[in-house]
């Protein structure tokens, strides 16, 4: 939705020079978007400490055992460090002693061609990172996506690992995503950490609104599983999902289903890894069309939090176990 009004100024810009020079128009386009990149380096924090991690993972060229974290990443830099660098800190924390490295890879390139850009620093591409680890001659293998689903781009990852890295490496697992496999779901450890985080906002008054993305895959169908676990759970009868892009979790759906419920209040998080540009826009923008906007307008208060899951020490532990289980498939 940034984007959207970045759109409209330019298109003002233009509109209002069509008497000016070339030149000029040039330079109202530029200094438009010099102050959008402006603005967004001022909400998305300091780069440096995501950049000395990130150059950091995996120093050491001669290690045979490798831990590839796959994310799909986010220009927010705070929020990359604390989300995607929790949990690539997370395995180091508990497998660097092992003698397992951990390096990162990200699945959206536009995401590492604007913080390249943007910031100095190169973030692997996931099949450039699988490309480092056969040439390496990485023996062990543990591919680790932080994805919640299994969904379009879990399933990318696993084509690619086969292409790429299948007939090379030896030794090769794949962990499970944050809620499981679609055909085994686990969500009752999600839904106690989602539970136990937002304890303080459970006073009888206030609906708990986690926004996730959305798919057109199969995994869409996970958003109402872990809707029914909500419905199922003490003490989660207030707590909702909604998603960005899939019609069938829309916002207007959870206005409708918490009209008659004497709320007052709602609470909007990301159900998402990252708290990047879908939690401050999309969910938290203050545009007629964002999620907090059609919460106001039904007539309730409502706050914003903008953590992303990934900062949570207890979701990086789940983690840390679907590694520990594919380290323990190796063996079998």
């Amino acid at each position: 939705m940034k984007n959207r009004t970045m759109k409209l100024f330019l298109a003002a810009a233009l509109s209002a020079s069509m008497l000016m020079s070339a030149p000029a128009v040039f330079a109202a386009e530029t200094e438009t978007e010099a102050a959008a990149e402006e603005d967004e380096n001022y909400m998305t924090g300091d780069a440096q400490p995501d950049k000395e991690q990130n150059e950091r993972l995996c120093a050491d060229p001669d290690t045979k055992k490798e831990i590839l974290v796959l994310s799909f990443g986010t220009s927010y830099n705070y929020s990359r460090y604390m989300t995607v660098g929790g949990i690539e800190r997370a395995l180091e924390d508990e497998f660097t002693d092992d003698g397992w490295c951990v390096r990162r890879g990200f699945t959206a390139n536009i995401i590492i061609d604007h913080v390249e850009r943007r910031d100095g620093y190169h973030i692997d591409d996931y099949k450039e990172a699988l490309q480092k680890a056969v040439d390496a001659g990485v023996e062990d293998l543990v591919v680790v996506p932080t994805h919640l689903m299994a969904g379009h781009e879990y399933n990318d990852v696993l084509d690619a690992v086969t292409e790429i890295a299948g007939d090379a490496i030896p030794n090769i697992a794949i962990s499970d995503p944050l809620f499981g496999q679609n055909d085994a779901l686990n969500l009752d450890p999600v839904v106690t950490i989602l539970h136990d985080l937002m304890e303080n906002y459970n006073d009888g008054e206030t609906a708990i609104v986690y926004m996730g993305h959305g798919t057109d895959a199969d995994s869409d169908d996970d958003y109402g599983k872990l809707q029914d676990a909500f419905d199922a759970t003490e003490g989660c009868e207030n707590f909702y999902v909604t998603t960005v892009e899939s019609a069938a979790w829309n916002t207007k759906r959870v206005i409708d289903a918490i009209k008659d419920k004497g709320y007052t209040k709602v609470v909007l998080r990301p159900l998402m890894i990252v708290a990047g540009d879908h939690a401050h826009n999309d969910m938290a923008g203050l545009e007629p069309d964002t999620i907090r906007s059609q919460f106001e307008a039904a007539g309730y208060e409502t706050d914003c939090i903008l953590d992303g899951l990934g900062q949570v020490d207890e979701i990086q532990e789940i983690f840390v176990d679907h590694a520990h289980a594919a380290i323990d498939s190796l063996a079998e």
